[in-house]
């Protein structure tokens, strides 16, 4: 990295350039700052230029961080906790960053939407972690604050770092391709899966907690979960991988539209998918309070903790499902 840095960078500049470090991958980091991919281009670029220095190296395939890239990260970090920090000594409180999974996920989304009414005077940033088990280390970390998922399915190592609030019994479903021979029913009983391969994010690292509900949820009834895919970063990719193989997906009933497919709730009996907002231990920010109001009030408002006659949830997650904070 040259002698001449800048004078000064603008703080957006490193935010954008650590979670393109993170991710290896603009697409995805651009969904986690919620930004276009094209402005997260522009900004790393940006900053390659103000620094001199190229600080990845890109290609069809991957994206790598170069040897300057490698020494940058960890003075991008300390720098934004100053920031941070200073900000917070003078009453100007950090953005509060909520992980909502994935882009068209309705709980979370819903919740950060009655939370930013709540609390106006206080910023609190969407990021996209895929699933739970992506985002718990990052919470674990510090560099996440909250995120929503299945708390009994994370490995309990990290769990121990970790505090929840039950959301959410979240009726499952099934996405099937256009033509399948049950699209055409308005629920899909599960004894008409038997025998069917049922994609659930096998070999997907930030998703295991929803492949682990799946085999439960699949074993004795003659269901498998199909081997593991290549990983879908997005809507229009995860529609072609599920055009391409025409497998049925697991879902949930709020779960996106997507052209091409149909969802089914899933019946006999409902599966139930838990749902917990989930933060580490000890986190103090001015917004959090309003965060957990806002879950605490919308489940309530919904019944979204009212478990249907007869559904179905695993029974490691009874417990943890009945725990109030």
């Amino acid at each position: 990295m040259p002698a001449s840095a800048p004078a000064h960078l603008d703080p957006r500049l490193l935010r954008a350039f650590l979670a393109v470090a993170q991710e290896l991958h603009f697409t995805r980091a651009a969904a986690r700052l919620y930004v276009a991919q094209q402005a997260l281009s522009r900004d790393v670029r940006r900053l390659e230029r103000e620094l001199g220095a190229e600080l990845f190296v890109r290609t069809t395939r991957q994206v790598t961080l170069t040897a300057d890239g490698e020494r940058l990260v960890p003075y991008a970090r300390r720098a934004l906790q100053a920031q941070d920090d200073l900000l917070a000594a003078f009453g100007q409180a950090r953005p509060l960053l909520v992980d909502l999974n994935s882009p068209g996920m309705a709980t979370g989304r819903r919740i950060l939407h009655r939370a930013r009414e709540l609390a106006p005077e206080h910023e609190l940033m969407a990021r996209y972690e895929s699933g739970l088990s992506g985002a718990a280390g990052e919470l674990v970390a510090g560099r996440l604050d909250a995120s929503f998922g299945r708390f009994a399915g994370l490995d309990p190592a990290l769990r121990a770092g970790l505090d929840h609030q039950p959301v959410r019994y979240e009726p499952m479903a099934i996405l099937l391709p256009e033509g399948h021979p049950l699209a055409d029913l308005d629920q899909v009983p599960l004894a008409a899966l038997a025998g069917e391969t049922v994609y659930a994010g096998a070999g997907n690292p930030r998703t295991p907690e929803w492949t682990d509900l799946a085999h439960r949820l699949f074993d004795g009834r003659g269901i498998e979960v199909a081997a593991p895919a290549p990983l879908a970063v997005g809507a229009e990719e995860f529609q072609r991988i599920m055009a391409k193989t025409r497998t049925p997906v697991l879902a949930v009933v709020e779960f996106p539209a997507m052209p091409g497919a149909v969802l089914r709730p899933l019946t006999d009996p409902v599966p139930l998918s838990p749902v917990s907002l989930v933060w580490r231990k000890g986190l103090v920010h001015p917004a959090f309070d309003a965060l957990r109001r806002a879950a605490a009030q919308v489940a309530a408002e919904e019944g979204w903790l009212r478990r249907p006659a007869g559904g179905w949830i695993p029974a490691i997650d009874l417990d943890t499902m009945n725990v109030r904070n």
